[in-house]
């Protein structure tokens, strides 16, 4: 699925990063605990989260993540979207909670990271 489909099922906004369409994510991960990001091999996957702020985009830099979307109406500040375009992330913003982004995804056939 591509980023912007992804934005088009969860009514999201896209910021941050340009938006890559040749990516497809196949896999999501929903977490707050950024620890837990560190975990895992994050190829062609969507961080859910609501935590928004710089250490969200430096642990998706980490992990090789290219496309987080945040919940809960969560509103990235400049420097966060300066840093995440540096960082070539592309952010969703959506205003559904992290449940339900979880579900609209997992519905559209989304695979869980594990």
């Amino acid at each position: 699925m591509t980023i912007r489909q992804i934005a088009q099922l969860v009514d999201g906004e896209i910021v941050g990063a340009p938006v890559d369409d040749s990516y497809e994510v196949e896999k999501a991960f929903a977490s707050d605990l950024m620890s837990d990001v560190l975990r895992f091999s994050m190829d062609e996957t969507v961080l859910i989260t609501g935590l928004c702020n710089n250490q969200t985009i430096r642990t998706s830099e980490m992990a090789d993540l290219r496309v987080v979307l945040l919940g809960r109406d969560k509103q990235p500040d400049e420097d966060m979207l300066a840093l995440a375009e540096d960082s070539d992330i592309t952010l969703i913003k959506s205003p559904y909670s992290i449940f339900k982004l979880s579900g609209i995804l997992y519905a559209a056939g989304i695979k869980p990271l594990y």
